[in-house]
């Protein structure tokens, strides 16, 4: 359920000097007030915490201002304009002309508001005179003009870098959009519950169409391979979640609110995460070898280019050693060996189920073959022992002496279970005792957290239903920030708004 208390309603906005020295002046006054120490002896904790508060929010508010002067003098610069100009000629058409001079507002931290007389360009042609009301509705002609210095910049949204990919920080790794609008308010941010909501989406929606763009080149065989895991020793892991997306009726409409309802249908998000472990089995986290996060909705054709994607260019083929490790979904198995083999994978390629999800095997077999839980419990410790120490081979061989033993459902049950290990031995993905020699994982819990923490606690719930469109975005902004990758997430979005590329 939404939880709408503490949302803000109304916005109280400060206006700029651009006056340094006024700003600096006026932050003085208002932080020597805060730092006398008047009537001292009834102090405790909560006025310590109030005063605190008073000087953070002084000082938000001076660094809103410094920022406006900031922008302002951009807004004045001809060199910035001309440049301006330049740096956004992809987005211009044949008949885009510059169209004068207009208003934009921008937000900046400490929720001060800069009005900026702008250079503004438009698709100027004879159609643009003829535009009916049903074509407006339609959005035929939306974002045909555009503020050069505002696109180049990445402030065509109406807040400042920083502004906007706070805001989408908070609106994606927030367990709802408003408690992200509560968070903000305390880093001078004080924008509505929607506002929140679209500039999250659209933010996400920039850093899908990125990866796009690199699938697209790499379908075109037009993608940089990289060396960043070069004699390196690399993990791959996948897994799927659960989460319900919204299907629109369009039968029926519901007689009282005269809408379309719709139905909530349980899909399978696919995750996936890339990173390196050093000699001692340790995961590596920094900024020359980053974890790779990311998944998508769109079913496992879509995953597996993804993944491809990740793994081209981050040049899985100078590994040093590269270990794919997951549950026994078949899908994984099918089609994800053939793709490592056909990127060229090192030698000291392994392929390997999860131990705990090959457990969980065992202590069903456990289960039908005792009645006694001191018994099922001793064999199950002694089960996951042998596997580990001594191998699938050994253990099976100790199973098939239950079976033989066994009758009816519990004969069944317990074949079952053993073939499923027979299965996974055969094609050489319970190596567990060659794998903890080498000093590599043997559990996927990297991908089991990754899918707690990006699907189970945002975009699955009761009563949640999203569009597919909004789950992907969640999806990936989630996937970036639980890589610690966020910062440089960001600057691909920021600078995305140069010289793009024209299709």
């Amino acid at each position: 359920m939404s939880v709408t208390r503490n949302v803000p309603t109304m916005t109280k906005y400060i206006y700029p000097t651009l006056d340094l020295s006024k700003s600096l002046q006026d932050f003085k006054d208002s932080v020597t007030k805060l730092l006398e120490l008047d009537n001292v002896k009834e102090w405790d904790g909560r006025i310590v915490k109030l005063r605190e508060q008073e000087i953070r929010d002084a000082a938000l508010v001076l660094a809103g201002q410094c920022i406006a002067i900031l922008l302002y003098n951009l807004s004045q610069s001809q060199e910035a304009s001309d440049n301006a100009m330049i740096q956004t000629k992809g987005y211009w058409e044949l008949e885009t002309r510059k169209h004068g001079y207009r208003r934009r507002q921008i937000l900046i931290v400490g929720n001060v508001l800069i009005t900026l007389l702008l250079p503004y360009v438009t698709i100027r042609n004879d159609k643009s005179a003829k535009i009916d009301n049903e074509e407006k509705q339609k959005g035929k002609y939306e974002n045909q003009g555009f503020s050069p210095l505002l696109k180049w910049l990445g402030m065509e949204e109406g807040v400042t870098p920083l502004v906007w990919s706070t805001v989408a920080k908070y609106g994606s790794i927030a367990s709802s959009f408003e408690i992200a609008c509560t968070i903000l308010i305390d880093w001078g941010i004080n924008i509505s519950l929607k506002r929140v909501e679209r500039l999250t989406y659209k933010f996400g929606q920039i850093g899908i169409k990125l990866r796009q763009s690199k699938l697209e080149s790499l379908k075109n065989n037009k993608l940089t391979p990289g060396n960043i895991l070069q004699g390196q020793r690399v993990v791959i892991t996948v897994d799927g979640g659960r989460s319900k997306m919204r299907v629109n009726k369009t039968d029926s409409k519901n007689e009282k609110t005269n809408r379309f309802g719709f139905n909530g249908i349980w899909v399978e998000p696919k995750l996936l995460t890339i990173y390196v472990v050093d000699e001692s089995g340790k995961k590596v986290k920094n900024d020359a070898i980053p974890i790779t996060n990311d998944g998508t909705y769109d079913g496992h054709k879509a995953f597996l280019q993804i993944l491809e994607m990740y793994l081209v260019s981050l040049g899985v083929n100078q590994a040093k050693q590269v270990l794919l490790i997951a549950d026994g979904a078949e899908w994984i198995w099918l089609h994800i060996p053939p793709l490592l083999k056909r990127l060229g994978c090192p030698t000291e390629t392994y392929e390997l189920y999860d131990f705990y999800h090959v457990t969980e095997h065992l202590q069903t077999f456990a289960d039908a073959a005792f009645t006694k839980d001191k018994e099922r419990k001793d064999w199950f410790q002694n089960a996951r022992k042998t596997l580990k120490k001594h191998g699938a081979l050994t253990l099976i061989k100790k199973m098939t002496k239950f079976i033989a033993s066994a009758t009816g459902e519990q004969c069944r049950i317990m074949t079952q279970q053993r073939d499923y290990l027979l299965r996974a031995y055969r094609e050489g993905r319970l190596n567990y005792p060659e794998i903890l020699e080498k000093k590599l994982p043997i559990g996927s819990g990297a991908i089991e957290s990754l899918i707690r923490q990006v699907v189970n606690l945002r975009i699955k719930g009761n009563s949640k239903f999203w569009l597919k469109s909004n789950a992907e975005i969640m999806l990936h902004l989630r996937c970036q920030w639980m890589a610690a990758n966020w910062n440089n997430f960001c600057d691909s979005i920021l600078t995305s708004f140069v010289n793009p590329k024209v299709a």
